[in-house]
């Protein structure tokens, strides 16, 4: 069983290493592994990571069962849209996926940001698991997102519960 804790820096190598799995895994077939392997080393690095750890209104979760890591999810509070989360990582192992974990990792950070009315996350157009995931967790697409390494992307929105 996976419980969901605040990342640590002693995670970093590890949270690196589970995020170019699961990259290369997901995008591997439509972006190509040098593509992918470009995009892992600058935003998934231990560096990178380690910067989002210890950014302010932000938090850093990861899903642990004493063993390893199957998945992490990091969001920050927007520093230009007015009471505005935004999930910038949510990834899980890819043999661990549909087992409960990603939605454990968001429901953590739903409760993260008590001052935020929106969270809203930027998901790859052709990646429709993820697409249907946060349509399934009370997203909406609100238009289209940036375009990445040339991966052009979706903006999805929700509106955050009151009573969480």
């Amino acid at each position: 069983m996976f419980f969901v804790r605040t990342a640590t820096e002693r995670d970093l190598a590890a949270i690196s290493a589970l995020l170019g799995e699961t990259a290369h895994a997901t995008y591997d077939a439509t972006y190509g592994a040098d593509k992918v392997a470009e995009m892992t080393a600058k935003w998934h690095s231990v560096a990178a990571l380690k910067a989002n750890l210890q950014r302010k209104n932000s938090e850093f979760v990861v899903a642990d069962d004493g063993k390893r890591l199957g998945g992490m999810a990091y969001a920050s509070m927007s520093q230009t849209l007015h009471e505005t989360a935004v999930l910038h990582q949510l990834y899980v192992l890819p043999a661990l996926q549909r087992q409960g974990i990603a939605r454990d990792l968001f429901a953590e950070l739903e409760t993260c940001f008590p001052y935020a009315g929106h969270m809203r996350v930027e998901v790859v157009s052709d990646n429709a698991p993820a697409i249907a995931f946060y349509a399934a967790h009370g997203f909406a697409e609100i238009g289209p997102g940036s375009e990445a390494w040339g991966m052009p992307t979706v903006e999805m929105e929700k509106v955050l519960d009151d009573a969480r």
